[in-house]
């Protein structure tokens, strides 16, 4: 019967201090949300899939290739 008497009085306690210290962060502004974003979402690609990378790194291939002009 003690243990349950102490065991009620350690769980009232433990309430009373969380609730205290909730209310005393509740004065503690948090952090503006994130913005989101507004326009649309781009998918970030790696090199080898960008067109333009491609494309000039076909034409560096092609120029190596070539034979100089003499």
């Amino acid at each position: 019967m003690l243990i349950l008497v102490a065991f009620i009085g350690a769980a009232i306690v433990a309430l009373v201090l969380w609730r205290a210290m909730n209310s005393a962060r509740a004065g503690i502004s948090e952090p503006p949300p994130r913005r989101q974003a507004t326009g649309p979402v781009r998918r970030i690609a790696g090199p080898d899939d960008d067109p333009e990378f491609l494309r000039r790194l076909a034409e560096q291939v092609r120029r190596r290739d070539e034979p100089p002009a003499t």
